[in-house]
């Protein structure tokens, strides 16, 4: 081997183990979504969703800033992961969480079965008041990249609880990691 191959060789190795850790540059993407709870004053009517949730139905990521900001497309998505869920109470701000007792939420998309991303239990025992409270829900590890790169995605609520005393408006954000592919 002579001197300059050498030299190429040792360029490439340095240049591999300098990158080691390179990879696609992963961004975070939050995504909001709103619901109305109808309110039942003095009554104790149990509730099982919160209906479609505005923001979270029909979603393509396409449309979302963060990724035009990216120059990244849905198709060139290689991972999408949650890494946070919080529900807000955004109106009236004299209204808590008593009402509801437990929350999950499911992503869906035509072709893929449908996955908990994220849930809590116990909501109306946690002691989050008014004004304007926010719930963290337990997120789980789930691969939302099939989801994200179907022609569109949806998020739904299963819950359990009562409807609470007056019309409710709740607003939910969630986080994502997206990692890009490596072209």
């Amino acid at each position: 081997m002579n001197a300059r191959n050498l030299s190429v060789v040792l360029a490439a190795s340095l240049f591999g183990f300098s990158c080691g850790g390179c990879g696609a540059p992963t961004f975070e993407t939050t995504v909001k979504g709103t619901a109305s709870v109808p309110g039942a004053p003095g009554l104790l009517k149990l509730i099982n969703d919160f209906g479609p949730l505005n923001g979270f139905t029909d979603m393509n990521l396409d449309q979302s800033q963060d990724f035009q900001n990216q120059g990244v497309k849905k198709s060139q998505v290689e991972s999408v992961k949650v890494t946070a869920f919080t529900l807000q109470i955004t109106s009236p701000a004299t209204q808590d969480f008593s009402f509801l007792k437990g929350v999950q939420f499911f992503a869906s998309a035509q072709g893929v079965p449908e996955a908990l991303i994220a849930e809590k239990s116990g909501i109306d025992t946690l002691g989050l008041k008014a004004p304007n409270p926010t719930l963290t829900l337990d997120v789980k590890d789930v691969e939302l990249q099939p989801f994200v790169t179907a022609p569109t995605m949806t998020i739904r609520a299963s819950v359990t609880g009562h409807q609470p005393d007056q019309d409710t408006t709740l607003e939910a954000k969630v986080t994502l990691k997206v990692v890009p592919k490596v072209f």
